[in-house]
Order: C-alpha cells, then sequence, then structure tokens
C-alpha cells in the first residue's frame, strides 16, 4: 500500500488560501426595487425608483394660438406665364432672346424658317385674289341685274360667291396674322412673346429642326416668359388643417437657404379633393417677390397662426392613441403618474391642443409615455391575478 505524501510548500499554500477565503466574507445581495403600485388609474412609483429618471414630463400650457406648418413648393405663377411652342414645322435661323431677358408684348424670341409657314402665307394671298376678283363679278352682276339683262338667281350666286371668298380671305388672314406674318411669301415664321416678362427658360438652338407634332406632355417648351416677381406656391395640408387654410388667409414663409428671412402669402384657392398619393389636399396661395429671392421649385415652409378660445397645449409625443381613444399621462405629485383619457382639438406633428382631460399647469409626460402606459398595463394584470385564482377556488 502506497501512501501520497504532498510537498510541505503546497500544503501551506492551500492553508494560506483557506485562511484568506475565510476572512473575507462573500457581498451582500443586491437591493431589491419595489415594483410600482396600482390604485385605480394611478401609477405610483417608490422615492428613487430608477424608472424615474426616464419619464421626463413638461407643465401643458393654455393653448391660446399654435403655429402650423405646412410642406410647400414654390412655382410661376401661371396667370403671368407663358409657354411658346412651333406652330409650324421648320428650321431655327436665329434666336433673338436669351435666359434673363426681359421682352415686351409682340417682342421677337426667335425665327424660324418654315415652308409650312411660308403655304399658310400663300393660302391668304390666293384668297386675297379670290376675294377681289369675286368682288368685281359682284359689281358686273349689279349693273347687268338693273339693266334687266341677267336674272336675280345670278346676282344672288354672285353675292354667295363674294361671301364665300371674303370669309375665306378673314380665315387666312387670321391664321398668318397670329404669327406675325407679313403681305409677301417669305415663308419667315417669328416666334413672339404674347405677355410683358422675363425669359426664363430657353430650349432651342440654331439650326435646330422643330416639328409641331412632337409638342405634347413632357416635352419642354422652345420658351418660357414669366414674371417672377409674384409666384403661386403649393401648399400640402392635412385634413385636419383645411379649417384654417381658407381664401384669404395670410400666412407666412421660409426657406432652408435663405435663413432669417421671411416672406409673407396669401391663400388663393383649396382643392376640393385629397391627393390619392400623399393623401393631403392641395392649396395654391399667392406670393410677391419683388426682389426675386425667391425662386421657382424651391421647397419652403409656410407657416399658419391658429387660435384657440380654450384647451392646453402639450407636446404631440405626450398623447398616445389605444384604439379609438387618446390618452395621457400626468405627474400628479412626486412618483404618481396619473392615466387619463383626452380629447383632441388639434393635432400637429410637435404640437397637440387638449379640449379636456388636462388642465393648465399640469405635468405631462413626455418621453417614455409608451413605457409607463406598458408598466400600468403589466402592474394591473398583476392585480388581478389572485383575484382570477381566488375567485377559480371559490368556485371550486
Amino acid at each position: 500500500m502506497h501512501t501520497l505524501t504532498f510537498p510541505r510548500h503546497l500544503v501551506v499554500s492551500i492553508f494560506v488560501v483557506g485562511l484568506l477565503g475565510a476572512c473575507n466574507p462573500a457581498p451582500p445581495p443586491a437591493p431589491q426595487i419595489a415594483a410600482p403600485i396600482v390604485q385605480g388609474n394611478e401609477l405610483r412609483f417608490a422615492p428613487g425608483h430608477p424608472q424615474l429618471a426616464l419619464l421626463k414630463t413638461e407643465p401643458a400650457q393654455p393653448a391660446s394660438s399654435v403655429t402650423i406648418d405646412m410642406p410647400a413648393k414654390l412655382v410661376w405663377n401661371e396667370e403671368r406665364t407663358q409657354r411658346i411652342f412651333a406652330s409650324f414645322a421648320g428650321r431655327v435661323q436665329s434666336i433673338h432672346a436669351d435666359v434673363g431677358q426681359r421682352v415686351s408684348p409682340g417682342g421677337v424670341l426667335a425665327k424660324l424658317a418654315s415652308p409650312d409657314f411660308g403655304q399658310a402665307q400663300s393660302d391668304a394671298n390666293k384668297a386675297l385674289a379670290d376675294a377681289g376678283l369675286a368682288e368685281r363679278a359682284l359689281a358686273r352682276q349689279k349693273d347687268l341685274f338693273g339693266a334687266g339683262i341677267v336674272a336675280r338667281k345670278d346676282y344672288e350666286m354672285a353675292e354667295a360667291d363674294l361671301a364665300r371668298a371674303q370669309a375665306e380671305l378673314d380665315r387666312a388672314q387670321a391664321r398668318t396674322k397670329l404669327y406675325g406674318s407679313s403681305a409677301s411669301v417669305n415663308q419667315s415664321l417669328a416666334l413672339t412673346s404674347g405677355i410683358q416678362g422675363i425669359v426664363v427658360e430657353r430650349n432651342l438652338n440654331p439650326g435646330q429642326e422643330l416639328r409641331p407634332d412632337l409638342n405634347g406632355p413632357g416635352v419642354p417648351p422652345l420658351f418660357v416668359v414669366t414674371d417672377p416677381s409674384n409666384l403661386w406656391i403649393q401648399i400640402d395640408a392635412r385634413e385636419s388643417e383645411l379649417s384654417i387654410a381658407l381664401p384669404g388667409t395670410q400666412f407666412e414663409i421660409k426657406s432652408p437657404s435663405l435663413s432669417g428671412l421671411t416672406f409673407d402669402g396669401k391663400v388663393a384657392a383649396v382643392s376640393d379633393y385629397i391627393d390619392p398619393q400623399t393623401r393631403t389636399i392641395k392649396i395654391r396661395g399667392l406670393v410677391p417677390n419683388l426682389q426675386r429671392r425667391l425662386k421657382a421649385e424651391m421647397l419652403v415652409t409656410a407657416y399658419f397662426e391658429r387660435k384657440f378660445d380654450t384647451g392646453v397645449i402639450v407636446p404631440a409625443a405626450a398623447v398616445q392613441l389605444v384604439g379609438t381613444r387618446h390618452s395621457a399621462f400626468v405627474n400628479t405629485q412626486e412618483g404618481v403618474f396619473e392615466y387619463r383619457e383626452v380629447q383632441i382639438g388639434y393635432e400637429g406633428p410637435r404640437k397637440t391642443v387638449l379640449t379636456s382631460g388636462i388642465q393648465p399647469g399640469e405635468k405631462v409626460v413626455v418621453e417614455n409615455a409608451l413605457l409607463i402606459s406598458r408598466m400600468l398595463r403589466m402592474a394591473q394584470e398583476e392585480a388581478k391575478a389572485p383575484e382570477s385564482a381566488k375567485t377559480q377556488a371559490v368556485s371550486k
């Protein structure tokens, strides 16, 4: 039989380790955090509860007025804008106006060499010759009818021929006059401005071939002439904001690219339908732009002021929607939060106006409101569990 012997230094080490372990007591257990208590619609936290640091509150403010912002875009004022296309096929001979140039009504923007327009000029000259011939024929028939040489039928037929010739002349001359024609056939078609304004767009080059049958949706005009001192603004409004965006309502405009500047506008028209893509209602407004700092297609924000006689204003994050009911939590005293149902007068992306349920000055939970709502629901379920078990035991 063999006996195991340990070295002396190993025996001493084990003894020292055991002695040190006996001298160091185990760490005390972590203190238990008391769960919040439910009393009716109130959730009560113990003093110093760690969850209290997560529940930020703000006092409800009396509702006098609230600023409502709506996304918008600036566009040309279509009542002061002309888009110019070519009505006849042709080739660009010369360009007389460029972007930024001011033009007057009748000002020439460009000239085209157009055989089709030359044909229209020729038709006008032919109609003029036919009308002259018909007029002379009627004069002869009138003299012969007065002398009893021709019948009344021939005289009346000459009158009808003159009327037809005159109608054709009026049509042909009106067509060419619309495009600034001269009496001769020169096949020169002038593109002119019909309004006074500034050329803001040019989409043609010298020598370019143009065809009117290619004009259509998506095809840019050859020239755009407009008055940029007055713009339209297209506003996307939510359904809840229609009561303040009525025709004639004044509003302010701000652009992130023009920080510090504010512009005035006025509602001109409100659409009668909801855009199926954005679920918003289109509002059109007028914006004076005398200094021309605002540009078409610029994205801006329109600010409307809505006044309230009663109610309070709270951050939108304070209000929750559960089913069809809105609610909020009120910090009634230290560590006590009360669940209340509220009525909404206006709901915006940042501010909400409540018409009932909250009084001015009461503190509402504005951060982690969903957390306290979940804690209240869990505490209520735990409180109901013993009662349910007791009821089942009695029934057995």
